[in-house]
């Protein structure tokens, strides 16, 4: 379905708004900018804002919609033999060996994580989003695998799985603050891909395989 004129609108000003918000917390720091000096800033209200973004850490972290069912999405488009975890892995070393933004590799990271290190309520926010990422990792689980409610299994999978990218994107997000280059941080984030994988037992790498 083709995006209508108001939708599209809408869509450009959320951007407009979180691109003024994000030039302002990365020049002044997040707790030094106020949600007024952003509407301010963007040319509209204070309620304008709010009605894009519900809290202020939204207008740092706009696209974590998208990163909250990643993996789960990447669960679901898993291949036909391939199991959750193979395609988590799959998925993350082809952006990482593409020098992918969406994994941090970019220049510019460095600054976003330096906003993030000293503001503790997008800290908190950031831990908050790695238990929405659990939770709709083992919801996927459970459903692919047909798992009933009392089964602890896929959320200790989820477990495992979520352990992966976090700690891919724990190692990216300190090299590229200690000032690394991004193509040298992919090189050495795909070695620690592989040494993650050998460290996953034969139940997790064969879970949830896809048989057709």
């Amino acid at each position: 379905m083709a995006e209508g004129l108001r939708e599209r609108k809408k869509r450009q000003t959320r951007q407009y708004i979180s691109d003024v918000a994000t030039g302002l917390f990365l020049e002044r720091g997040f707790d030094a900018v106020t949600v007024a000096e952003v509407a301010d800033a963007a040319d509209v209200s204070v309620n304008t804002v709010y009605n894009y973004f519900p809290t202020k850490e939204d207008l740092f972290l706009d696209r974590s919609a998208g990163v909250v069912d990643r993996m789960a999405r990447w669960v679901r488009g898993r291949e036909v033999g391939e199991s959750a975890v193979a395609a988590v892995l799959r998925e993350l070393r082809e952006e990482v060996e593409a020098v992918s933004p969406r994994v941090g590799l970019m220049e510019g990271y460095a600054r976003f994580m330096k906003v993030v290190h000293a503001a503790p309520t997008l800290r908190s926010r950031l831990w908050s989003l790695q238990h929405e990422v659990h939770l709709q990792l083992e919801a996927t689980l459970r459903e692919e695998t047909g798992a009933a409610d009392g089964d602890p299994l896929p959320s200790l999978m989820a477990g495992q799985i979520s352990w992966i990218q976090q700690t891919v994107m724990g190692a990216i997000g300190r090299e590229m603050v200690a000032g690394r280059k991004p193509d040298e941080v992919s090189r050495e984030v795909l070695v620690l891909l592989d040494d993650m994988e050998e460290l996953l037992s034969d139940k997790v790498l064969n879970y949830a395989v896809r048989d057709h």
